[in-house]
């Protein structure tokens, strides 16, 4: 069978060595004669998985002690209630960054909970949308926290500068940018990522909380999204995921065998600029957005005649590569090229796209 090369947004790729390890240990994991899917999140044996896992972690992402690390539930759209929630106090505004689709679906949720500021980042000069910068943002004096999403799969935007604002909580969906490229936890009050991206399997989320943030939670937040019940339960107050829990454990060491992540992200920037690349070399393809706000893990673009769409995705499917429809809200093409997607896969992808330019432009 020839190799496929996954473009899935998500639930997206997860490494080749990882799948193989757990296809291994599937059946008789830790020499217990059952599988890891079959055992207590309460035995000796998990309880080890967990540790491993927050500590790979911290090493992956240099996480200072001040910060406490929570495997939760719901997705980051769960994520999306319990931060206002936890972080609103006795303030009633928090500041939202509007980029794209996944920022505003944030700012839409939070409106139950709090008189959210909606801010528009997003703008178009010379027909490409660009990002205004951190320095730009019109915050309000009295809002409780900023909340931003750094890159957009859906839009193919990511900000690249990390926002920095005195006596300011700044929260973070780093869904489809963590582990990718370097983070500067210290700017953060707390950022969260579902799995399903660069993590592993969905069904897990991931909070990376200031320890003096943690207490404050609502009366009316349910217990599951209580970072405080969370935290006092090491992540375990129901039932977690822990099959989902131990594959991201598998691929944490596995980035830490590629050399960690300033290697995974030369490699990420490597990968983007192949497909960029191509784009700009072309009058074939189409991507309208500035330069410095192109997403390296969600390259989206369009072909200059959509009646080509479909062919381009039969065909494509038939070259071993999979999943590059667009989302139906922009349409066109969008590859996503997490950290899983090899550089074989990006190149192969390229080849494609040149060899269907010559084809049908």
């Amino acid at each position: 069978m020839n190799s496929i090369y996954n473009f899935s947004a998500g639930p997206a790729m997860i490494p080749k060595d990882v799948l193989k390890k757990a296809q291994k240990e599937l059946k008789n994991w830790n020499n217990l004669g059952c599988s890891v899917m079959e055992i207590s999140h309460r035995t000796k044996e998990f309880h080890q998985v967990i540790k491993e896992a927050e500590e790979d972690l911290r090493d992956l992402l240099n996480i200072p002690d001040t910060y406490k690390v929570l495997f939760c539930q719901g997705g980051a759209r769960g994520q999306f209630s319990a931060i206002p929630m936890n972080l609103l106090g006795n303030l009633s505004r928090a500041d939202y960054i509007n980029s794209g689709y996944w920022s505003n679906s944030a700012f839409l949720e939070s409106k139950k909970y709090c008189n959210s500021k909606n801010i528009l980042i997003r703008k178009t000069k010379n027909n490409n949308i660009y990002l205004l910068k951190p320095s730009e943002w019109n915050i309000s004096n009295i809002s409780a926290y900023i909340h931003y999403c750094p890159n957009e799969t859906i839009d193919g935007l990511s900000l690249y500068e990390e926002p920095s604002f005195q006596n300011k909580i700044v929260v973070g969906d780093f869904s489809s940018f963590i582990l990718s490229r370097s983070i500067n936890i210290n700017k953060y009050g707390l950022i969260y990522a579902g799995a399903q991206k660069n993590i592993g399997p969905s069904g897990i989320t991931i909070v990376i909380i200031r320890k003096d943030l943690i207490g404050y939670a609502s009366k009316l937040c349910p217990s599951v999204f209580d970072y405080n019940i969370m935290h006092q339960y090491n992540s375990m107050f129901n039932t977690p995921p822990t099959f989902a829990w131990y594959l991201s454990g598998l691929v944490f060491k596995w980035l830490k065998q590629q050399g960690g992540i300033k290697k995974i992200e030369q490699l990420n920037k490597k990968k983007s600029d192949l497909l960029y690349q191509v784009i700009d070399n072309s009058h074939f393809y189409i991507n309208n957005i500035d330069k410095k706000n192109r997403s390296q893990m969600n390259v989206v673009f369009h072909l200059f005649n959509s009646e080509l769409d479909k062919i381009f995705l039969q065909e494509s499917n038939k070259f071993g590569l999979y999943a590059l429809k667009g989302h139906f809200i922009v349409g066109g093409m969008r590859a996503s090229i997490y950290n899983a997607m090899p550089i074989e896969g990006v190149k192969k992808l390229a080849k494609f796209m040149l060899f269907f330019e010559k084809k049908y432009g």
